[in-house]
Order: structure tokens, then sequence, then C-alpha cells
């Protein structure tokens, strides 16, 4: 088999403190690997392929995630041994409070895991080592690892690895979840973020025997209600072409109607922002739950949504794809969103190549 020995990073002292990495992981430890709430594929294969790599180091590790994930990220190695801290809270508290080192994976700041796990792991003092790819992270972490020009967590655990000299551990297992996790986050590698590392990476994953088409199939596969639901929401869908601009709307009375499952409107708004001439997409999504909008952005080219959404919706991310709420109806979440799109118009109306 060949052997990986190529890898360039994009930032060569994003590691310039491997060596004290090192020396933390030198003896046996209780780490803890926590992710966001709400988590995606990328917290989880980053989170899962962490757990393998740190376990097969000796030490005692659990991943402690805020909430459960969706269904469709439910096939990866590990994920039964997950501890959710939303559904045992009590046992989820005793295993952050035990740990000597966190590795916060996928977040820039603490908020990120809800009020009541932030709670906790702000009482705490552990070794924090924060390893993520979204910009502006908040001063908790005694080590940080951030580059937003690297595609995802999962990419930078595996640089991690590398980093650490210890490829050799890597095993079918681990690079099925980081691979996983680099897969969703560049959209199948067709986002600009998706470098020839990325792909070099894959292909170091695939000679590992990892079964790419079925990871596919699991993450990608439609159940009949989703694929009704996705009907629905094109339908939904709105063209403002004297913006650039598309949108979809989904109310909670829609999302019941098809059986909602966490997960079914993932990549939904990426229809949106597929249509010819569009460079900025949102999708709105009703969740009388928990009394929120619930809204996600992307973009083509330089227009940057982490910047729209920081500004205007309670939100970030990255400059093509990020995140936001609203606690307004759904109604008026749309319209506040059309009244603001006259003061990016001459943004929008730019070339995005």
């Amino acid at each position: 088999m060949l052997k990986i020995n190529f890898i360039v990073y994009s930032q060569p002292m994003l590691w310039n403190k491997i060596e004290q990495i090192k020396d933390l992981l030198s003896r046996k430890r209780e780490i803890a690997v926590v992710s966001h709430r709400n988590p995606d594929g990328d917290a989880y294969g980053s989170s899962l392929g962490l757990y393998h790599f740190l376990k097969k180091k000796g030490h005692n590790v659990n991943f402690v995630t805020p909430n459960d994930s969706p269904d469709f990220l439910k096939w990866m190695p590990g994920v039964n041994e997950i501890l959710i801290f939303e559904e045992n809270q009590a046992a989820a508290t005793e295993v952050l409070q035990r740990a000597e080192i966190i590795f916060a994976l996928d977040f820039n700041a603490l908020n990120r895991v809800g009020n009541e796990m932030q709670a906790v792991l702000e009482k705490i003092d552990p070794v924090y080592v924060l390893i993520d790819h979204h910009p502006d992270p908040d001063d908790f972490a005694d080590f940080s690892f951030v580059d937003v020009k690297i595609c995802s967590t999962s990419q930078m655990i595996y640089q991690l690895i590398a980093a650490l000299g210890e490829l050799d551990l890597l095993d079918k297992e681990m690079a099925s979840c980081l691979y996983a996790g680099i897969l969703t986050d560049t959209g199948s590698f067709r986002f600009p973020n998706t470098s020839g590392d990325t792909h070099r990476i894959a292909a170091h994953f695939l000679d590992l025997g990892i079964e790419h088409t079925k990871i596919y199939g699991l993450i990608y596969e439609n159940s009949f209600d989703r694929l009704k639901l996705l009907g629905k929401a094109i339908n939904n869908l709105v063209y403002l072409k004297d913006y650039r601009t598309a949108y979809i709307t989904l109310s909670n009375h829609e999302l019941n109607k098809f059986n909602y499952q966490k997960g079914d409107t993932e990549g939904l708004v990426n229809y949106a922002l597929s249509l010819t001439d569009v460079i900025f997409a949102a999708i709105f999504i009703e969740d009388k739950q928990q009394g929120i909008i619930k809204i996600s952005f992307r973009s083509k080219g330089n227009f940057n949504v982490n910047e729209l959404s920081r500004a205007h919706f309670n939100g970030g991310g990255h400059v093509n794809a990020a995140g936001g709420r609203s606690e307004k109806q759904l109604n008026e979440t749309v319209a506040g969103f059309l009244g603001i799109l006259p003061k990016y118009k001459d943004l929008l109306m730019q070339g995005h190549e």
C-alpha cells in the first residue's frame, strides 16, 4: 500500500505547538472530545475520527455531544458510544469534570454547545484544545488550531495525526469517519475550499479500504418523505432576479405534513444556490418547538454571508456558508430579509468569478 508522505499544508505554521501536544498525549490521559449542538457530518466525522485515534493511543476517551444527530450519520463507527448531554446530563457532566484534556472540534465559541452544557464547560479547568476552521474564534482554549482556508475540521484532524507523525495508526474505521466529514463539508468535493490536499487525503482513505460509494449513499440517499419535502421546498422557491438571490421557506405545518425527521432539510438551500445567475441563497425553516426560525445562507464568490448573518440574524459561519436565527414569525423574518437586500445590491450585482 502506498504510504502518504507528501501532504502540503496551506498553513505550515498551523501546528507550531505540536511538540506541546505530543507532550500532553505522551502518557495515558482522561480526554473528552466535544462537538457543537446539532452536529453535522463534519462535527461527527472529526470527533469520531479523533476519538478512535486517541483510544488507539491508549487514552481513556469519551465523545460528548450536546444533542443527538440526524439518522444519516448514525452508521459511523463508534456512534453507539457517544454520550449525548441532553439525554444523560449527569453522566456527561461527570465525564467532562473528570477530563484532563478537552478537544473542542468544529466550533469556535462555547455558546455553540447550548446553555446547559456551556455552564458545565465554563466551571471546569481542563486543558482546552480547539481545532476548527471557522473564523473569529473566542479566546477560551489553551491551544487553538484554526485555519479558515481548510475545508473541514475532519481534514484538520488528519493533518494533526500527520503532524504528530502517527499516520501509521490511521485505519479504515478512522478514515471512514474523517472521509464523511470532508465529503459533507465540501459538498462532495465541489466547494471552492476543496484543495489538492483534500483530494490527496481522500486518496489515502481509499487506499485504506473505505467504502466511499456506500458512505455517499448512507449520507445522501433519500426517504420517500424527504423527497416529497424536497419537492415542497422547490415549489416554495422564490427567485429575485434583481438581486441575484433565491430563497426557500418551510413552515412547521409543511414539515409535519411530510413527517419531518432531523436532518431532512440538510442541503436544501443548495438547490436555491444552483440557479443560473444566483450568487446568494437562503432557507427559512420554522421551528415551533424552539420558537425560532432557523436560517441557512449560501453564496458564491466573494459575497460574505458570514458578515451578513452576524449583522442581521444572530449567526455566523464561513464566507460562503453561514447560519442564523430569528425569533420573529416566519413571514416577518422573510420580510426583514427582503428589507436588507437593497443594502447589498451593489455587492450582489457584481460578478463572482
